[in-house]
């Protein structure tokens, strides 16, 4: 499999820009690997397609308000500044990245809010748009990250042209959202309402949470033709023991596991034991898969519809079948199913 591969012609006016009215509401393509069948459904239906025993396995990471808007010291410039990583909370050191680069270098002082009250002087330069900031603040770090989050914007992908709106806050996040560090959502839980969980959960469905904080690693490009020469950015990874009962005797009673999502997949790839069972895990994974690839724990995924080149259609490939996805994805776009991350869904069974 090579990069060209998963090449397509994707209209822009098929890169959703608004969620759907009601999270539960979006447009659902249902693939049924033996059958080789598409049907095209509402998400609510997917409560039909999964009974009492079942898994899914959901990631409750939830994302923070990572863009900041800044300005230069002296000459004003407009700076973004979108936070990546926090290295110390006692320092208030953190990767970021800035737009536009050239104009920050070490010593810069970056000046944010009305009332400039809050500051961060630039000490490193780590890639060629990645710097490390200290922020300067006197008060204690809860007060910080309080500044920090009120200052901050949702990180809405860039594809997304329109300035961040009141809904954007709360739509831009799963409802089982937990554990704060994401940077991106994980896009194909932002379809679970309150009640489709609740009549999963009367159906008997049991609910995995697992935590990987997503980092822009997910949506860079890839810019090798030969894919086993990519490397993916490291994302962090929780798995409690908890998580790993459920998956286990969901597996070992034969019923059916659903990743929710690219990263809820990677996740359980990325801690699987020899025995094909599911280990508790903390740490960090750079896991990267693409055709071929033997899945050893889910046995359904529900994904949205990605941009071509994605590692994310890379991997709904390889659990799909390269050939019966490429030809949903012709469907889906005939059919003008909504793409990306406010776009419709996807269930692969």
């Amino acid at each position: 499999m090579k990069l060209s591969n998963f090449s397509f012609d994707l209209p822009s006016e098929l890169l959703s820009e608004y969620p759907s009215d009601h999270r539960d509401e979006s447009r659902l393509m249902v693939l049924d690997r033996k059958k080789e069948t598409i049907e095209h459904k509402s998400f609510k239906d997917i409560v039909n397609y999964f009974h009492e025993g079942d898994a899914f396995v959901l990631n409750n990471t939830k994302v923070f308000p990572a863009r900041l808007m800044g300005n230069k010291e002296k000459t004003g410039a407009r700076i973004e500044v979108f936070l990546l990583r926090e290295l110390s909370d006692e320092q208030r050191l953190w990767d970021v990245l800035v737009d536009p680069a050239r104009k920050i270098r070490i010593g810069n002082k970056l000046y944010f809010g009305d009332d400039d009250n809050l500051v961060a002087e630039v000490i490193d330069n780590t890639t060629s748009r990645g710097r490390t900031l200290r922020f300067l603040f006197d008060g204690s770090y809860e007060e910080f990250r309080q500044t920090l989050f009120d200052l901050g914007q949702t990180p809405l992908p860039k594809y997304i042209k329109r300035d961040e709106e009141s809904f954007d806050k709360d739509r831009y996040q799963t409802i089982y959202a937990k554990h704060e560090g994401a940077v991106a959502a994980p896009t194909a839980g932002m379809h679970f309402s309150k009640h489709l969980l609740k009549r999963l959960e009367i159906k008997g469905v049991n609910m995995a949470e697992i935590t990987l904080h997503i980092g822009l690693g997910t949506f860079n490009p890839v810019e090798v033709e030969d894919l086993s020469k990519h490397k993916m950015d490291s994302e962090e990874l929780f798995i409690d023991q908890k998580a790993c009962d459920i998956v286990n005797n969901a597996k070992k009673n034969k019923n059916r596991i659903c990743a929710v999502g690219t990263t809820s997949m990677r996740a359980l790839e990325s801690s699987v034991s020899s025995f094909k069972t599911l280990n508790p895990y903390t740490g960090w994974t750079h896991k990267f898969i693409f055709p071929p690839f033997d899945f050893n724990l889910a046995d359904s995924m529900i994904t949205n519809f990605h941009t071509p080149k994605s590692t994310l259609l890379m991997m709904a490939s390889a659990f799909g079948g390269y050939d019966f996805i490429k030809n949903a994805y012709e469907v889906a776009v005939k059919e003008k199913y909504n793409f990306y991350s406010y776009g419709d869904a996807m269930l692969i069974l």
